[in-house]
C-alpha cells in the first residue's frame, strides 16, 4: 500500500473491526459533502460537491452506494460516477469495492431522483478491477486506507494507473486521487494533498 503520508503512516495503529463498525461506517459516509472551506482558503482546490447515496438495502453482503462528484459550478457534468460496495473482508480490513457504471450519463443526479436510482441495477455495473480501497480502523470513527500500488490501471491515454487514498472521520472525508505514468511520475490530481470534504447533511 502507498503510505498515507499526510494522514496516517503505514505504521499507524490498526484496531479490530467490531460487530457494528460496518453499520456505523455506512452512516458516516452517507450524505452530501463539499470542500467549500478548503477551496476558499486555497484556490488550487476547486469547489467540489460529493454525494454518497445508499442503495440496494435488500443486499445482505455489506452496503452499496451510488457516488457522484462534480464541481459546484457544473453539477450536470460529474467528474466521477461510481457504485461502491462496502463489506468486511476480515477482522482488520473493510473493503470498498469500486464499480464503474455502464452509460453513466443516464444516472446523473440519481442521488436525488428516485426514478433514476431505481433503474440502477447490478447488471449496470463494471467491476473496476484492482481499484478497491482497503480501509483500516485507526481510532473510534476514524478509518484510513488506499488502493494497492500499481493495481488500478488507467484506461485513458494520460496515465498508466490511478491511486486513491482516503481518511474517513465522523463528519469529514479526505480524499486524494492521482494519476501516474509508467515511470511513477504524477500526471494529474492534486499535488498538495487530498480534498477535504465536510459533511453538510
Amino acid at each position: 500500500f502507498i503510505c498515507l503520508s499526510l494522514f496516517f503512516t503505514s505504521e499507524a495503529k490498526t484496531l479490530k473491526i467490531k460487530k457494528n463498525d460496518l453499520k456505523k461506517l455506512q452512516k458516516i459516509i452517507s450524505g452530501e459533502f463539499n470542500n467549500e472551506t478548503q477551496s476558499k482558503a486555497d484556490a488550487s482546490f476547486q469547489h467540489t460537491i460529493l454525494e454518497i447515496k445508499p442503495i440496494w438495502s435488500d443486499e445482505i453482503n455489506g452496503y452499496w452506494f451510488y457516488v457522484e462528484q462534480a464541481m459546484a459550478n457544473n453539477l450536470n457534468s460529474p467528474t466521477l460516477q461510481n457504485v461502491y460496495h462496502l463489506f468486511k473482508q476480515n477482522d482488520t480490513i473493510i473493503q470498498c469495492q469500486i464499480y464503474e457504471i455502464k452509460n453513466p450519463k443516464q444516472y446523473i443526479g440519481a442521488y436525488k431522483e428516485l426514478n433514476k436510482i431505481s433503474s440502477l441495477t447490478i447488471d449496470s455495473l463494471i467491476d473496476n478491477q484492482g481499484c478497491s480501497l482497503y480501509l483500516k480502523k485507526r481510532k473510534n470513527n476514524i478509518y484510513s486506507g488506499s488502493t494497492p500500488w500499481r493495481t488500478c490501471y488507467n484506461k485513458s491515454k494520460k496515465g498508466a494507473y490511478n491511486t486513491s487514498e482516503i481518511v474517513i472521520y465522523k463528519k469529514k472525508i479526505v480524499s486524494w486521487q492521482r494519476e501516474w505514468n509508467e515511470k511513477d511520475v504524477q500526471v494529474s490530481g492534486s499535488i498538495k494533498g487530498g480534498y477535504i470534504f465536510i459533511k453538510k447533511k
